[in-house]
């Protein structure tokens, strides 16, 4: 900790908590030592998100050393090529980027007054240090978790295409977007809207894991969610209503899973249902309400898509009988 145990931590505090291990070498040094080039080195760091350094800085570690190491050993046993590991390399930046930001704002809005002291803050420090080796182990073991899902839906998606790697995959996406957001959000003070998108965003989440889906992304208002069945997707929608005044989109055909993320007319189709349904509905294209059974599906006139040009979209309820 600092040189003052109750004083304002200083950005060398949460350094040496987080990092451990103090800087020691130059960019040219850290290539060097690690057996990596500089230029996939640098293109490696751009990749993960961190800020470009000066040839002269002195900004990396032993830890630093270690992970190239890591990376060499899998360039030299050819399990990696240098394209692969730059992608990998974004992955991990991006994600872990998001993580590790939507943490902190966790810590510091539960544990900080909206005018915080120097004790305060170097409370949240100690807090810090006391989590960390716990949750370092529970953060391995959800992405190990996490990993063997994701292997496990690869493979089941590669059984129903009789492909190993299927690149055009058939899936229902769903949009569910709250309804008068922008209203809402010019009503609550920040604290109260920070609150009304987690609740969302928490509340979506649990409907979608609890049907065995995932959900791809939030964005605030609206969150995207894929299915692999279309009997999946529509639990997943009307159960989300039950708990929010919501209007959500919804349609099923292929998808192309890029970079955690999906693409395709199949996901834009279900862009444009969300945008056309009023709120309080679930509109689906024909695709999807051709695979459901038990449920009541109705025909409305047909509508203009912005891209798709007309677009039949049928409005889904739960069965009455």
């Amino acid at each position: 900790m600092s040189s003052h145990p109750r004083g304002r931590p200083t950005a060398e505090d949460i350094e040496r908590l987080l990092l451990g291990l103090p800087p020691r070498y130059t960019r040219a040094q850290v290539a060097a030592r690690s057996g990596v080039s500089q230029e996939l080195a640098a293109r490696i760091w751009r990749a993960l998100g961190f800020a470009q350094r000066a040839d002269d800085a002195v900004a990396f570690t032993d830890a630093d050393v270690g992970a190239l190491l890591h990376v060499r050993r899998m360039l030299d046993r050819g399990l990696l090529d240098e394209e692969t590991v730059v992608r990998m390399a974004r992955a991990l930046g991006q994600t872990t980027a998001r993580l590790a930001q939507w943490q902190a704002e966790i810590m510091t809005s539960t544990m900080l007054r909206p005018e915080p002291t120097d004790a305060d803050l170097a409370a949240m420090l100690d807090t810090a240090q006391v989590m960390l080796p716990d949750f370092e182990r529970v953060l391995i073991h959800v992405w190990r978790t996490q990993l063997a899902a994701a292997g496990t839906r690869l493979l089941a998606l590669a059984d129903l295409n009789d492909h190993p790697v299927p690149t055009r995959v058939p899936m229902a996406v769903g949009f569910a977007d709250l309804v008068a957001f922008t209203r809402r959000a010019r009503e609550l003070d920040e604290r109260e809207l920070a609150g009304l998108v987690e609740g969302f965003e928490s509340r979506a989440s649990d409907v979608v894991a609890t049907h065995g889906a995932r959900l791809v992304k939030t964005l605030g208002d609206e969150v995207l969610f894929t299915a692999p069945t279309a009997a999946q997707a529509a639990a997943i929608a009307l159960d989300l209503l039950d708990a929010e005044e919501l209007r959500i989109g919804m349609a099923y055909g292929p998808v192309v899973p890029m970079m955690g993320d999906v693409f395709g007319t199949t996901v834009n189709l279900a862009a444009r249902l969300t945008a056309i349904a009023r709120p309080g509905t679930v509109l689906v294209d024909a695709e999807l309400a051709g695979g459901l059974d038990g449920y009541e599906i109705h025909k409305i006139r047909r509508r203009q898509a912005r891209g798709l040009g007309l677009v039949q979209p049928y409005v889904l309820r739960r069965s009455t009988s």
